[in-house]
């Protein structure tokens, strides 16, 4: 899982950036078109570990089993690296192995609260606990070499050369942090994008825009490219032109760099003879980020990527990784809420290669579509709620999921329902909007008030499950209650 990173980024996505690993993977496998997320790092991650909607259980992940805690009993080597959005540690749930943080955001080069010696302080200082296993560390100041997507690669190969259990089958989940905010990078991944962003937005969006028409993604008829929403390029100064371009150019850099470690593994499970026998999900928890933080310290002075520096891409680019959809994390329009997503296993994908699947999915599907892969040894908690999601497992055959009640959404100020190709969406209690999104996937057409009725049965539907939600959440008193239009 990848954070915050545009849903075009990739290059199999019609993206600039080199990600060959990620794009052979997507060669040899399956690409989603409609896999969607909760818009919000800490809410995906509830709902893929847990195959709930996240309004089920809270940042605890009370009232829900984990994955690792229904395939370990199976037989499986259960792991974790990278990135835990909560403050317990997954290895009291049932990851055999857990490296990594308890936290939203880092600093990739340091994430202590002291410089390393011999370099300058920290830029970006939030402090988390990190866990090692069974044991904690608060700060952990890392050695001189480390830097964090390449960190949680070392730690997740270390584990599968583990000798002991080799012959048990393994289930790892690797969190990467990137491209999350702070914009760090390797300097020599940043020197490859040397004027790739000078041109601007606009330019780079309606370019991968040109190359998502030609790959096949969208067809232009039913994918128009959205409205801009971000500033016009021209009236930057040539002091913003630069420095925005250098976002983009450090972004790049860390996409490409968590994508040469998506290469080391892949070569580590092709030499271990697992490749073909191993399924791989890539995925990202929400759109493109266009928070741009003020809050914490750095050094003017230093060099943008280095430890001392603390920048962030921002809205304007967010809308151009984006392409083609509207908005960005947090809201409930596509741009918010889908994420791309690509299957690779060769051992168990019937499809003619460089397949494109275009069956709505959501991250509840996950834990199903493990359990039944994993097969009849897995056991979902009887006192616990049931998964709200679908087995995947058709989609690697081609064919249509079985799923019998709409997907549901709702963070912060955005609720959404999709019912088909229908989807209502909404902002705090402002009127409902309607589009077809197999005839306008890029929600230029507001359909609202040629289809009232529609309108009001899915906004009653929606309005339906919020409440199941509510009575979900309010059997645990140490649940806080949902609002249906917060």
């Amino acid at each position: 899982m990848a954070d915050d990173m545009g849903y075009s980024d990739l290059g199999c996505y019609g993206g600039e950036i080199r990600t060959p690993n990620l794009d052979r993977l997507a060669r040899n496998g399956i690409r989603y078109t409609q896999a969607y997320n909760t818009s919000k790092c800490w809410t995906t991650r509830i709902s893929l570990l847990t195959g709930l909607y996240h309004h089920r259980s809270d940042r605890d992940f009370s009232n829900s089993a984990l994955i690792g805690e229904i395939l370990k009993p199976a037989g499986y080597r259960t792991w974790w690296s990278g990135k835990h959005h909560a403050s317990f540690n997954p290895h009291g749930r049932g990851f055999d192995h857990f490296s990594g943080f308890l936290g939203g955001a880092i600093n990739f080069w340091n994430p202590a609260d002291k410089a390393r010696p011999g370099e300058a302080p920290p830029g970006w200082r939030a402090v988390y606990t990190w866990a090692f296993d069974d044991k904690l560390v608060k700060p952990y100041l890392p050695p001189k070499d480390f830097f964090a997507t390449d960190a949680f690669t070392d730690w997740s190969l270390d584990w599968l050369d583990e000798k002991e259990g080799r012959d048990a089958p393994f289930f790892l989940y690797l969190a990467y942090n990137a491209p999350h905010w702070p914009l760090h990078a390797h300097a020599e991944d940043i020197e490859r994008y040397d004027g790739a962003y000078d041109e601007g937005y606009e330019a780079v969006r309606k370019a991968r825009y040109r190359r998502q028409l030609e790959i096949g993604l969208f067809d232009d008829e039913v994918t128009p490219l959205s409205e801009p929403e971000h500033r016009i390029w021209s009236t930057l100064s040539e002091k913003e032109r630069r420095e925005e371009a250098l976002r983009m150019q450090i972004h790049a850099a860390m996409v490409d760099r968590m994508d040469q470690n998506v290469g080391r593994l892949v070569k580590r499970l092709e030499e271990l003879g697992q490749l073909e026998e191993t399924l791989i999900i890539f995925l990202v928890d929400n759109g493109a980020s266009h928070e741009r933080p003020r809050r914490g310290s750095k050094d003017p002075s230093a060099e943008w990527g280095s430890v001392g520096s603390f920048e962030a891409i921002g809205q304007s680019w967010a809308n151009s990784t984006n392409s083609p959809f509207r908005k960005w994390k947090v809201q409930g329009l596509e741009g918010g809420i889908c994420t791309p997503m690509i299957a690779h296993w060769p051992a168990g994908i019937d499809l003619p290669k460089d397949a494109i699947s275009r069956e709505p999915c959501h991250l509840v599907d996950f834990v199903p579509t493990f359990m039944e892969l994993a097969g009849e040894g897995t056991r979902y908690p009887k006192n616990l709620p049931r998964p709200d999601g679908v087995s995947l497992t058709p989609t690697f055959f081609g064919k249509e999921l079985n799923r019998e009640k709409p997907l549901f959404f709702q963070y912060g100020s955005w609720q959404a329902i999709r019912v088909g190709p229908w989807k209502l969406v909404r902002q705090k209690s402002n009127p409902w909007a309607l589009y077809d999104l197999s005839r306008d996937r890029t929600e230029t057409r507001n359909l609202a008030s040629r289809f009232p009725e529609r309108v009001t049965g899915m906004g009653n539907r929606w309005e339906e499950w919020a409440g199941e939600m509510n009575l979900a959440i309010s059997k645990d008193p140490r649940k806080k209650k949902h609002k249906s239009t917060q």
